[in-house]
């Protein structure tokens, strides 16, 4: 009780300050408290095994970012993921297509989906997590029937996604921060973005000063399900094959992330560097403690406090602001 008197009794220019970079900081002090716990931890082999680990996370969770504000969520990107790398290796392998088309097919799909969720949303008057949960079973599903439940050759072009550049540089890395900077300016450099914060501040008051709602959020999910393929081509190109059950339960880190971040479920808040940075901290809390040697079993009971508190601060913070 002391403690949040104390923060709240701060100037506000402090407390904005703390609420912007407190996901910033948190990272900081769970690295320094890992390098002391494991020597291993800062080497640079280790430091950039934990952005590859976390570059499939924050791809979807960028795409994720985009429908939270919003004040939406997206539980299908983890399905749309192993949907699209599904039908890239399907088509460059059994239909012969040349893998550019492949891919493009394969980005296709992805952004398909987070339409039909958009106009089960928009148009359909469905809630959205029970749109995306359709559709969570829906792309499972075919990427079952597609691949016949077994795992289908990724190209050898795109497989090299998975490779380094210099033998040093993993690709997974500069596809994450390419993806990054590609959700920095959706959101802070053009009207989808400023639209995206309207209507997750006040979807009615976004309404009436003209913007159109339901269009936006085609636009939104559509992002969504694009970014959710390829975070799918990067895994499966890590994997070197396309496998229908990938990404299970991705879809829930993603989410995780975004609220780590400092998003809010509430919609109106979120920032590309802070989703980074969630990501950055589930991949960093899992890289330690398996450095640590704790039980795998440990590992989801202390990811799952974590996502309480993340929450949890979220809350109280909207109840200070109010």
């Amino acid at each position: 009780m002391l403690v949040s008197t104390n923060v709240l009794s701060r100037p506000p220019a402090v407390r904005n300050l703390l609420a912007e970079n407190g996901p910033l900081a948190a990272l900081v002090v769970l690295a320094v408290a890992l390098s002391l716990l494991s020597g291993d931890f800062l080497t640079v082999t280790n430091l950039l095994n934990v952005g590859v680990q976390a570059a499939v996370t924050a791809i979807l969770a960028f795409g994720g970012t985009f429908v939270i504000i919003t004040g939406g969520i997206d539980l299908s990107v983890g399905a749309v993921a192993a949907l699209s790398a599904i039908v890239l290796a399907w088509t460059a392998t059994s239909a012969g297509l040349p893998w550019p088309l492949a891919t493009l097919i394969a980005l296709v799909v992805g952004l398909a989906c987070g339409l039909v969720n958009a106009a089960l949303i928009s148009y359909g008057k469905l809630p959205p997590f029970i749109a995306t949960l359709a559709m969570l079973g829906v792309a499972r599903g075919l990427a079952l029937v597609v691949s016949q439940g077994s795992p289908i050759a990724m190209p050898d072009a795109v497989s090299h996604l998975g490779d380094t550049v210099g033998g040093y540089l993993p690709v997974p890395v500069l596809v994450m921060a390419l993806m990054g900077v590609i959700t920095a300016v959706v959101l802070n450099r053009t009207y989808a973005g400023r639209a995206m914060y309207a209507i997750g501040g006040n979807e009615e008051a976004a309404r009436l000063s003209g913007i159109k709602v339901d269009r936006q959020k085609l636009v939104t999910y559509a992002l969504s399900g694009a970014f959710a393929a390829i975070a799918g081509i990067v895994l499966a190109s890590r994997l070197a094959s396309a496998q229908p059950q990938a990404a299970s339960g991705y879809e829930l880190d993603a989410i995780a992330a975004v609220v780590i971040g400092g998003a809010s479920l509430s919609g109106g808040k979120g920032r590309a560097l802070g989703t980074l940075v969630g990501a950055l901290i589930l991949a960093v809390l899992r890289n330690g403690l398996n450095l640590l040697s704790v039980s795998a079993f440990w590992q989801q009971v202390v990811i799952g406090v974590v996502i309480a508190l993340a929450v949890l601060v979220d809350t109280l913070r909207r109840r200070g602001s109010a």
